[in-house]
């Protein structure tokens, strides 16, 4: 039976804390904003598992295998029984079991209470049963959200869902106290050297090689600069071929003569650690393959933190560097690259103009001002479902 608290009650389906994930990481920085605001219980989170064992905190109320399609339906019924006012479901292609994630389907077609859709990847060129997955969603949800403005029109064109049920709200980005770029450089042994740097799980797809190879050039020009890769190579990528991208990054730095200017963090990073590697760079890089790339976590956090970013013309790049944030190579193209970074490292007082404007778009991007959008959607539909379910005497 429901009870009548005064505060709200939401859920969250999602990928959790421990596992390494970015969803589960937003989902924690969103969940963590929500626990401090007024009016709102601490959320709790229906976690997707892969074929690992984590171990989970008390915030994890239930938990769905993946590939076992009972658990969905037994979840959904669940939370039906519930006090949760609102379900958020945080989708992205990969979390879910079935073709394209379908088991999906089965859970919300079960569900009673009203949910949010967020939709982390938006393809411009769905397969049949992709359209069918997002255009289903969409149908049965109250509102779906979306991180970039460009994706907003193909949600429209491409999966025809009403644009009054669209919600267009940036990626957050968390707020740490750090030390200054300087002292930060001291604190890391990096001296007065200007700092180039990309972070974030590692995988094929994120064109560090042009950048290394671009590295070769730089270094002639600037001897002191150094660029660092912070992160851990991708599970999935571990576990489906080793370490043979990383193994091939590692190779190229010793042909090309870059070992004292190409440098490994092979860690998972704590979220101190990524801001500090954000703050002390003098420039951002995100040399991404993907051209469809509509989203990307680790370029929200370089916006965030005000960084001069060097980019390949993704999607959510090309949005996001608009008016003068940063400057954009071409795919796959390593000399292109030493242009963006030469131009930048020669020219320091376009770096200061470029940080302030990349800053100022910044700061409404912080998990703090993110999640009162969020806070504020959440009430009205709550507030209006409440108003649906009253009976008339």
């Amino acid at each position: 039976m429901k009870h009548t608290s005064s505060s709200r009650n939401i859920v969250f389906l999602s990928t959790s804390l421990p596992r390494e994930c970015g969803i589960a990481t937003f989902t924690q920085d969103l969940l963590d904003q929500f626990s401090k605001l007024q009016g709102w219980n601490k959320p709790k989170i229906i976690a997707m598992n892969n074929n690992e064992t984590y171990r989970y905190n008390d915030q994890v109320m239930r938990e769905i295998n993946q590939n076992t399609l009972s658990d969905y339906i037994d979840a959904a019924e669940a939370i039906n029984q519930s006090n949760t006012d609102l379900l958020v479901i945080q989708h992205e292609f990969g979390i879910y079991g079935g073709e394209s994630g379908e088991y999906l389907l089965k859970f919300i077609e079960k569900l009673h209470v009203p949910y949010v859709a967020i939709f982390h990847t938006v393809l411009t060129n769905p397969t049949p049963k992709q359209h069918e997955i997002i255009t289903r969603i969409a149908k049965l949800s109250v509102k779906v959200v979306t991180m970039a403005q460009s994706t907003v029109q193909d949600l429209i064109s491409v999966y025809h869902i009403d644009v009054a049920k669209i919600a267009f709200i940036h990626h957050g980005v968390p707020f740490v106290e750090t030390a200054s770029r300087a002292d930060l450089k001291v604190q890391y042994n990096f001296g007065d050297r200007k700092i180039l740097s990309t972070f974030g799980f590692l995988s094929p797809g994120k064109g560090i090689e042009y950048a290394i190879e671009a590295m070769s050039g730089v270094v002639k020009q600037h001897p002191d600069a150094l660029y660092i890769i912070w992160g851990k190579t991708h599970p999935v990528v571990k576990l489906e071929i080793g370490e043979v991208y990383r193994e091939k990054l590692t190779n190229l730095v010793h042909e090309l003569g870059l070992t004292n200017n190409v440098l490994f963090v092979d860690k998972l990073l704590t979220q101190e650690e990524v801001i500090q590697s954000l703050v002390m760079s003098d420039i951002y890089m995100t040399p991404y393959l993907g051209k469809e790339q509509a989203v990307s976590g680790t370029l929200a956090y370089g916006i965030g933190y005000g960084r001069v970013i060097v980019s390949t013309p993704y999607r959510y790049a090309k949005e996001m560097l608009a008016g003068g944030r940063g400057l954009l190579a071409d795919f796959r193209d390593s000399a292109s690259l030493e242009t963006c970074i030469l131009a930048l490292l020669d020219d320091p007082t376009k770096v200061e103009e470029m940080e302030s404007r990349t800053l100022e778009l910044g700061r409404t991007m912080m998990w703090s001002e993110v999640a009162k959008t969020y806070a504020a959607i959440f009430q009205d539909i709550i507030a209006h479902s409440k108003q649906a379910d009253r009976s008339v005497i």
